[in-house]
C-alpha cells in the first residue's frame, strides 16, 4: 500500500519544465500588473513634471490601453504564426524596451508612444502568456496556474502602488521615471529563461512537425504516452482540418464566439479599472487631499483584492468555473451598491469618517470580487473555449472586446464622475455587473477536469454537455 501510494505521488509531480513554465507566467504577470497598477500614481507626479493638462494625462493614461487593443487584434494571428514561445520572447522584449523608453521621456508625446507600444507588448502577452500555459501543463493543474497568472499580475498592481508611495514624498521631480522604468528590470531577466523553454507540442502538431511535438512532451510531461498523445491530437488536427477565422461566426463555435466576446465586455464595462486606473482620483472625489493617502488607500484595496484571489486559485479546479465567476460578479454587484450609497448619503457635501470608511469597503470588495470571478477566470475562459487552430483567435476576440471596453473606461470614466457623480457612475456599474450575471449564467460551460481537446463537444451540442461525456466527469 505504501509503495502505491508513493507512486501515486510521484504521479502527481509536475514535470520541471511545467513549473518553470508556470513560474514564467507568474512573472509577466507580475509586469502587466505592475504596468497597470503604477500609473494610477505616477499619473499624479509625471503631469506635474511635464506641465500636462487633465486631458493630456488622460491621453497618456489611455494609451497603453489603445496598444493593447491593437496589440490583442494580432497576437492571434502572430502566435499562430511564430508559435507561442517566439511570441513570449517578443512581448518580453517590448517590455524591456517600452519600459525603459517610458522613463526617458521628455513630453507628452514621448511619454505617450512609449506607453502605446508597452500597451502592444502588454495586448499580445495577454493572448500569448495563457495560450502557452493552458498548451504547456497538466489538465489537472491547468486552471490553477493560469489563475497563478491573475494572482501575480494583482501583485504586480500592488509592487507598482508601493514604489509609487515609497517614492511619493522625494523631492526629486522625475521620481516617476524610476516608477515606470523598473519593470524593464524582471523582463530582462525573463529573456535567457523564455529562450531556453520548449515550444507547444500543440503548436507543432498544427505545423505538421510531429517530432518536434514529440521532442515538446518529453521535456513538458515525462511520463506520459507521448506516441498516443502525439497521435491523438494529429487526429483531432486532422477532424478540424480548416482553422479560418470565418469558422468562428457560424455554427458549432458562433455560440463560443458570442460567449467569449460578451465575457470580454462584461469584464471592463462593469468598472474594475476605474478603481485601478483612478483609484486615488475616487478617493480623492471622497474628501482625501494627501497624495501619499490616496495611494496608500488603494493600495490596501489590491491587497484585499490578493488575498481573494489566492483563494481563487485554491478551488477553480475544485468549485468550478461557473460558481467562482458567479459568486464574484455578485459580489461585485454588493460592492458596487454600497459606492452609490457612500455618495448618495453625502448630498453633495464632503463624507465623514463612516462614508469614507464605507467607500473604502465598497472599492475594496469590487476589486475581491473581480479577482475571485473575472479576473481568475478570463485567463481560463480565453484558453479553454476552442480548439487549438481557433484557440489563439478565439483569445484575441475576447481580449479584444475586453479593451474596446477598457478604452471606454479609461478615456471617459472621470468625465462621467464630474458629470453624474460618484453614485450615479457606480450604480451605472452595477446595472451592467447584473447584466453581466445573466449572460454569465445563460453562456459559460462548466469545464473543470475536462482536457483541452473535448471542450469542442460543448459548442458542437449547443451549449450542452452529451449526457454520457457529463456522467463520466461527474463521476471522477
Amino acid at each position: 500500500m505504501a509503495a502505491s501510494g508513493a507512486v501515486t505521488e510521484e504521479k502527481q509531480k509536475l514535470p520541471r519544465t511545467a513549473i518553470v513554465v508556470a513560474a514564467t507566467a507568474a512573472m509577466l504577470g507580475i509586469i502587466y500588473g505592475y504596468d497597470n497598477g503604477v500609473i494610477g500614481g505616477a499619473q499624479i507626479f509625471f503631469s506635474k513634471d511635464l506641465g500636462l493638462s487633465t486631458q493630456q494625462t488622460e491621453l497618456v493614461v489611455t494609451a497603453i490601453v489603445y496598444g493593447e487593443v491593437i496589440g490583442a487584434i494580432i497576437a492571434g494571428m502572430v502566435t499562430n504564426k511564430i508559435g507561442r514561445k517566439k511570441s513570449m520572447l517578443l512581448l518580453t522584449i517590448g517590455y524591456c524596451v517600452f519600459g525603459l523608453l517610458s522613463a526617458l521621456a521628455i513630453d507628452m508625446w514621448t511619454l505617450f508612444g512609449a506607453r502605446l507600444g508597452l500597451g502592444l507588448a502588454v495586448g499580445i502577452s495577454l493572448i500569448a502568456v495563457p495560450v502557452f500555459v493552458a498548451e504547456s501543463v497538466p489538465a489537472r493543474v491547468r486552471g490553477a496556474t493560469l489563475v497563478m497568472y491573475q494572482v501575480m499580475g494583482v501583485c504586480g498592481i500592488i509592487l507598482g502602488l508601493l514604489f509609487t508611495l515609497l517614492l511619493a514624498d522625494s523631492t526629486w521631480s522625475g521620481s516617476w521615471r524610476i516608477m515606470l522604468g523598473l519593470a524593464s528590470v524582471p523582463a530582462l531577466i525573463l529573456l535567457p529563461i523564455i529562450a531556453k523553454l520548449p515550444e507547444t507540442a500543440r503548436w507543432y502538431v498544427m505545423k505538421g512537425r510531429g517530432k518536434e511535438a514529440l521532442a515538446s512532451l518529453n521535456l513538458t510531461d515525462p511520463d506520459a504516452d507521448h506516441e498516443a498523445e502525439i497521435a491523438e491530437m494529429e487526429e483531432i488536427q486532422r477532424a478540424e482540418s480548416g482553422g479560418a477565422l470565418a469558422e468562428m461566426l457560424r455554427k458549432p463555435y458562433l455560440r463560443a464566439t458570442v460567449f467569449v466576446v460578451g465575457l470580454g465586455f462584461f469584464i471592463q464595462i462593469t468598472g474594475i479599472n476605474a478603481t485601478v486606473t483612478y483609484g486615488p482620483q475616487i478617493f480623492e472625489a471622497m474628501g482625501v487631499q494627501s497624495d501619499s493617502q490616496k495611494i496608500l488607500m488603494s493600495l490596501l484595496v489590491q491587497v484585499f483584492a490578493l488575498i481573494s484571489v489566492l483563494v481563487s486559485m485554491r478551488y477553480v479546479d475544485r468549485w468550478g468555473r461557473r460558481p467562482i465567476l458567479l459568486t464574484g460578479i455578485a459580489v461585485m454587484i454588493v460592492a458596487q451598491l454600497m459606492m452609490v450609497v457612500t455618495f448618495a448619503s453625502a448630498g453633495g457635501g464632503d463624507l465623514v469618517g463612516w462614508q469614507i470608511a464605507l467607500g473604502f469597503a465598497g472599492l475594496a470588495l469590487i476589486n475581491v470580487g473581480f479577482v475571485f470571478g473575472f479576473g481568475a477566470l478570463v485567463w481560463v475562459y480565453s484558453s479553454e473555449s476552442f480548439p487549438a487552430r481557433l484557440r489563439s483567435y478565439g483569445s484575441s476576440a475576447m481580449l479584444t472586446s475586453d479593451l474596446i471596453a477598457n478604452v471606454i473606461i479609461a478615456q471617459f470614466f472621470l468625465t462621467v464622475l464630474t458629470a453624474i457623480g460618484g453614485a450615479g457612475s457606480f450604480g451605472m456599474f452595477a446595472v451592467l455587473a447584473f447584466i453581466a450575471w445573466i449572460f454569465v449564467f445563460k453562456m459559460a460551460p462548466e469545464t473543470k477536469g475536462r482536457d483541452l481537446d473535448d471542450i469542442h463537444q460543448f459548442w458542437e451540442n449547443g451549449g450542452k454537455w452529451p449526457t454520457e461525456e457529463a456522467d463520466k466527469v461527474a463521476s471522477k
